[in-house]
């Protein structure tokens, strides 16, 4: 894979990792960045922080993506409403039954176009039909299974769903902290790029031992280095 270069930037590599790596991984905003990095005698403004991020986190982000398993054949889509700019918005996000983030999709209606937008989304970037494709009971998603042809695989129930419903709570957490998105654009960039690192240290520590969790953390953070190795 292409490594990302860090030619014509003041601070080492490493420190950019670093700073990336916690605004990335924690619920923590540009200023908290800021304070950490102080404490260990590193002195950096929240701006450049941000401006780190911006450039290098989708990059990073690209290239955890690339080194995703194939997805678990049952899939499990939601939708939540944002307020951006004063005015309601709605996230679309599909996760599978491990707790994958499959995609995000951020847009300005909650209907069967959304809905298809999402499902022909999906279905291109992984590339073959779930066995099932479990949703609330909101009618957009029968429509859009229905025109693709994949009806009979659709699975309505409310609380069938939770696994979806669930996965929204990191993104409230972090639009807290954040105060809320400021655009579409930025929201839906922001998401994507959170879902790639939120998915490679997605470790579910109650079901596994203890040494099966230390092997899939140490196991996650080379996955990170990787991706962030110097050009």
């Amino acid at each position: 894979m292409k490594k990302i270069s860090y030619s014509g930037y003041r601070f080492p590599p490493e420190i950019i990792h670093q700073a990336i790596w916690l605004y990335r991984r924690f619920s923590l905003s540009f200023r908290d960045i800021e304070d950490l990095l102080a404490e260990r005698g590193i002195t950096v403004s929240y701006e450049t922080v941000r401006r780190w991020v911006n450039h290098f986190g989708p990059l990073i982000a690209a290239d955890l993506r690339k080194r995703w398993p194939k997805p678990h054949t049952t899939w499990h889509l939601d939708e939540v409403y944002l307020k951006i700019d004063g005015r309601h918005v709605y996230l679309w996000r599909a996760v599978d039954a491990e707790g994958e983030v499959l995609d995000v999709l951020v847009q300005a209606k909650r209907d069967r176009q959304a809905a298809l937008k999402l499902m022909r989304k999906l279905l291109k970037k992984h590339a073959f039909v779930p066995d099932q494709i479990i949703t609330d009971d909101l009618r957009s998603y029968g429509a859009a299974a229905r025109d693709l042809g994949i009806g009979k695989r659709h699975v309505r129930g409310r609380w069938r769903n939770n696994r979806a419903e669930n996965s929204h709570q990191p993104t409230r957490r972090r639009e807290c902290k954040m105060q809320r998105f400021k655009s579409v654009g930025s929201a839906q960039r922001f998401l994507s790029t959170h879902a790639a690192v939120y998915n490679t240290f997605n470790i579910q520590r109650h079901l596994t031992t203890a040494s099966t969790h230390r092997a899939f953390r140490a196991s996650a953070m080379a996955e990170w280095r990787d991706a962030v190795a110097i050009a």
